[in-house]
């Protein structure tokens, strides 16, 4: 038996359309479109989340570099030998600078600095050096060792 809408509708106070305060054409959606002072309907639409290529760090050029200041060698030398990174010769001290960092990659690299002064002969094996550096380490008769992995211009 089929009924008739406006028949079954009788004696209903919202005709099928929910509460009262629903249909009220765009005041009850909040105006129409994006509409509002306050922008409310941002609201309704989550955030998009990232989206796209990252590039992977390990062939990023921007590498890591590690600076150590040859005064800062020369004032913890003897801490450095007692720990083991350095070895004292008849020269003077031989140490890789690269052993001095416990988390650092193979694409990070190591570049000795010129600040300060140094009383002892060092022998160092680096990455990079500055040319004040060099001059300096050989002025106090030491030694200057390339390893090769530098991706930075020597200065």
């Amino acid at each position: 038996m089929t009924t008739i809408k406006k028949r079954r509708q009788r004696g209903s106070r919202t005709h099928g359309g929910g509460t009262h305060k629903n249909r009220r054409g765009a005041g009850n959606r909040g105006g129409r479109g994006n509409a509002g002072r306050n922008k409310h309907h941002i609201h309704l639409h989550p955030p998009l989340g990232k989206h796209g290529f990252t590039r992977p760090t390990s062939t990023e050029k921007g590498r890591e570099i590690f600076p150590i200041n040859i005064q800062d060698l020369d004032e913890q030398i003897t801490s450095l030998v007692d720990a083991g990174i350095a070895e004292k010769t008849k020269e003077g001290f031989r140490l890789s600078a690269r052993d001095m960092f416990e988390n650092i990659c193979e694409s990070d690299s190591v570049k000795i600095l010129s600040s300060g002064q140094i009383n002892h002969a060092f022998e160092i094996t680096a990455d990079a050096f500055s040319q004040k550096a060099v001059t300096q380490i050989e002025s106090a008769g030491g030694t200057v060792i390339y390893t090769g992995n530098s991706h930075t211009e020597e200065e």
